[in-house]
């Protein structure tokens, strides 16, 4: 045999097809699988024929091996000492790409940080570069390649699998080096979503800020050309161009910030700096400035504490800030800044909550307890009223100094829906009168206190925007001062409401023969009104502008005193004005800052009204998962599902979780158990009652209960009771004759019988109560024993019904203990009245819970939870 010629060149070449790879970086590392075939060839054939077919091998592994690295020998050990030098002395080649793009501005105010966007071509050619880096790394790793070694063909297939594995893989967090070629400023950043449009690259305001790139918002314009040759600008809007690199960045382990100015508190920025990290940066670029933003103003204006980035750990110009432990340290600018620092923030230690300088520490109020308390302007204090009779008017009164107008009561209620503390610009109810002694009634028929757990109640000093809160501004002393106040929260009387009413509204003098003086309004004396209107018109003014007010001649308060041209609110005093104007009529158009609306605001009232009620921020207690979240959705096109529904965005979409029903055990979304258990309900009203037994020691039904509550359960399945007479299947048993019996004669003897057996022999268990037994009537105590001439008119009443077809007529036969014990709980289950059941469940009810639950008193309770209506549903 000559097994040689079968394996010849045309077939070695069909092999070398079967095994080639697919891509050409793929090519470069795959093994020329036909060189096991000198392997293979063991018996058979002439020598030279083997020989020759091992020297075409060889040119062909040598062919293979040289267009991998031109510079290596066919000699396996000068290849492999070579290979090891030459991995010695190169470095791990890193993922490298780059591209220019044009710096668009739509879309890059909702990017938060150092997050940009990138068109899909820049992941498809990053996909791409990994992939070479994954060949040339592969590559790399590779020893020369000897076909008489087994050992470095598996080399070469474990190199090929592992480039399989990698060619698709990119680092992460992908960061990448932004060059604004204009400037040469550099700053690194992360990516947020490869979604921008082709050659154009969104940016975030903060790394438009850095880079220092003037990009037009709105819709760009195409360049209109004057003329082809002119080299002179052309008309139009040309957006900045950027370089962005790949560039894997080291973990982070320290940073140095610096505060741009003075007075910054640890305790203010601490948990606000490690909060906007996280959820906005990738990266930190030396150099670059922080802007955190710190708690709202008037007007959603929001304060920054600003911080210069100055220095790492490792010592590069850029660090990423993800899966790391980073080390924050501050420093001061200089010593002056330093100095300055401390001494403010001992200023604010003298001016805390709860101190003499500082505003009152609130806490709990009390319907029965008036609270005593200061506030410094600019500042809240904080109380919660949790219990006050729901049923009665409640109203909310705060005093103020006499010559103090600028402190304002605000309310909110904490519900399911309401979750945040009342503030100027998101309150559910506020007094912001002018005069000192404000006041709130809320009604026990308003629909924002239902359901509500407690109210926040907020005292809130008013601070003009020339005012400084911390007490340095010269000759402003006496605006930064603590306000005091005193807040109660009472029940008014309603006696006292309707005569304060009638009050105002009756026109009758108090004493006879008073009239009213037609320029201050009081009453005096007729005879003395003469001499009152020549003093009252010399020297008082009453307001023309019509509010009732007067005033005396070139006082003050009339030179003070204002009208609002745009409303009918008045006052005395320039800081109510002020005040009125910047709540009312503030300067500058007001927007939410808390989402995206496109919808403008007049007033800080109709901002607060939106940021409690459509604004996507708005906190709120969700239903379905128990978290105190925002609500959600878009404020300018309301979702019509969620309208109809009364569920919020977030609920609509956390509800669409399913969950097993525990009464039908179907799988039901969680925004439809609702309405999917008042079917149930509606099915417990109209569901069947039970039938129990017609002997009134048996704790049966003659349809047998199930778990799922189905009362007619063992009828459906053929084990009914299979009589007429009300008895069960296992009381009627003795009794079942096969006789033909259509008057039922022979059935009344029989159960004659057995209530004689009963009495005058007894059924011997200890545990029988049935008084119409023998051993019952020992056991319940029943002194004398029955014969047969004393039993028959005992039973005769019995006997009667039966012959009259009464079904109310009850049978007295003994039973097992099981149904006994049952029996008698379900009777005293049918006896509880507690306030989770409204009068309780009817007995037959109860008889068939228990014979449902198998006699476990729990599992009964639960089943008519479930499952039965309560005698007060039947009266609905």
């Amino acid at each position: 045999m000559d097994a040689g010629p079968a394996l010849g060149r045309r077939e070695v070449h069909e092999q070398e097809e079967e095994v080639r790879p697919e891509s050409e970086a793929a090519a470069s590392l795959a093994p020329p699988r036909h060189v096991a075939v000198p392997y293979d060839i063991s018996v058979g054939g002439s020598f030279s024929k083997r020989v020759g077919l091992v020297r075409y091998v060889r040119l062909t592994v040598a062919a293979w091996v040289a267009l991998l690295d031109k510079n290596h020998t066919l000699t396996s050990a000068s290849a492999s000492s070579k290979t090891s030098t030459v991995m010695a002395e190169s470095p791990q080649p890193t993922l490298t790409w780059s591209a220019q793009f044009s710096v668009s501005s739509t879309r890059s105010e909702g990017l938060p940080g150092d997050k940009i966007l990138l068109p899909p071509s820049a992941l498809e050619a990053l996909l791409s570069a990994s992939s070479n880096l994954a060949a040339e790394t592969a590559r790399s790793e590779l020893p020369a390649y000897d076909p008489y070694n087994s050992a470095t063909y598996s080399a070469y297939r474990k190199a090929e699998s592992q480039y399989q594995d990698q060619r698709q893989q990119l680092p992460y967090p992908l960061t990448f080096r932004l060059v604004n070629p204009q400037n040469g400023r550099v700053v690194y950043a992360g990516i947020r979503e490869f979604s921008a449009e082709e050659g154009e690259a969104v940016l975030s305001p903060f790394l438009q800020q850095t880079l220092g790139l003037e990009v037009q918002h709105g819709t760009r314009e195409e360049p209109m050309v004057v003329d082809e040759d002119d080299d002179g600008p052309t008309n139009g809007v040309h957006a900045p161009t950027i370089t962005v690199h790949i560039k894997q960045l080291p973990k982070g382990t320290f940073v140095k910030l610096r505060p741009l100015e003075a007075g910054y508190d640890p305790e203010d920025w601490k948990a606000l700096l490690e909060q906007h990290l996280r959820q906005n940066y990738t990266t930190l670029t030396n150099g670059e400035v922080l802007a955190i933003p710190g708690g709202r103003g008037i007007g959603g204006k929001k304060k920054e504490f600003r911080f210069l980035v100055d220095g790492f750990k490792p010592e590069t110009d850029g660090i990423c800030i993800v899966d790391t432990d980073l080390e924050v340290d501050i420093e001061a600018l200089n010593e002056e800044q330093a100095r300055e620092t401390l001494k403010q923030i001992a200023e604010k230690m003298t001016r805390a909550p709860g101190t003499d300088q500082g505003s009152s520490a609130g806490g709990e109020l009390d319907i029965f307890k008036v609270q005593q308390g200061q506030v410094i302007p600019g500042e809240y204090v904080d109380y919660q009223l949790s219990a006050w009779d729901k049923g009665q008017t409640l109203e909310l009164e705060l005093s103020g100094e006499e010559d103090t107008d600028d402190m304002d009561l605000l309310v909110s209620p904490l519900s399911a829906t309401q979750r945040a503390k009342p503030r100027l610009d998101e309150h559910k109810f506020a007094d912001f009168d002018g005069r000192p002694r404000k006041r709130i009634r809320l009604q026990p028929t308003n629909v924002e206190l239902e359901n509500a757990e407690a109210l926040y109640v907020s005292v809130y000093a008013f601070a003009p925007v020339n005012v400084q809160t911390n007490g340095n501004a010269d000759g402003q002393e006496n605006e930064s001062r603590p306000r005091q106040f005193t807040l109660r929260a009472r029940h008014p009387n309603p006696d006292e409401e309707t005569d304060s009413a009638a009050a105002q509204n009756t026109e009758a003098p108090p004493n006879e023969g008073d009239v009213r003086c037609k320029n201050c309004g009081q009453w005096v004396p007729q005879r003395t009104l003469m001499l009152h209107e020549n003093f009252c018109l010399r020297n008082n003014v009453l307001c023309p502008k019509g509010c009732g007010q007067v005033f005396q001649k070139r006082s003050p308060a009339f030179e003070q005193h204002w009208h609002c041209p745009h409303d009918t609110a008045y006052g005395d005093s320039s800081p109510s004005h002020q005040k009125h104007d910047a709540l009312y009529h503030p300067p500058d158009v007001l927007r939410c800052s808390e989402c995206a609306t496109q919808e403008t605001f007049a007033s800080i009232p109709a901002l607060a009204q939106h940021r409690t009620t459509t604004c996507p921020a708005k906190l709120f207690l969700c239903r379905f998962c128990h978290l105190v979240v925002p609500q959600e959705g878009d404020p300018d096109g309301p979702n019509a599902e969620a309208m109809l529904s009364g569920m919020t965005p977030h609920e609509l979409a956390d509800g669409a979780r399913t969950t097993e029903c525990h009464l039908c055990n179907k799988i039901v979304r969680l925004r439809d158990m609702e309405t999917h258990l008042k079917n149930h309900d509606l099915d417990r009203y109209s569901r069947p009652p039970p039938i129990p037994c017609r002997n009134v020691n048996c704790g049966r039904t003659l349809d047998v209960c199930s778990k799922n509550g189905d009362t007619r359960a063992g009828t459906r399945m053929g084990q009914g009771s299979g009589n007429d007479i009300g008895l069960c299947s296992v009381c009627y048993g003795p009794l079942y004759v096969s006789m033909y019996d259509p008057e039922g004669k022979a059935l009344r003897r029989r159960i004659e019988r057995r209530y004689l057996q009963q009495l005058v022999t007894g059924c011997g268990k200890g545990w029988c109560r049935d008084e119409f037994c023998k051993t019952g009537r020992k056991t319940l105590g029943l002194e004398g024993s029955v014969g047969t001439k004393e039993a028959l008119p005992m039973i005769k009443p019995f006997l009667e019904g039966l012959t009259k077809g009464d079904g109310a007529t009850p049978l007295h036969f003994c039973v097992d203990e099981k149904s006994q014990k049952q029996r008698t709980l379900a009777v005293m289950l049918a006896a509880e009245d507690g306030p989770m059941v409204k009068g309780g469940y009817g007995l037959e009810w109860c008889i068939g819970a228990l014979e449902a639950a198998n006699g476990e008193l729990d599992g009964a309770r639960q089943w008519l939870k479930n499952w039965a209506p309560a005698r007060a549903d039947k009266k609905r």
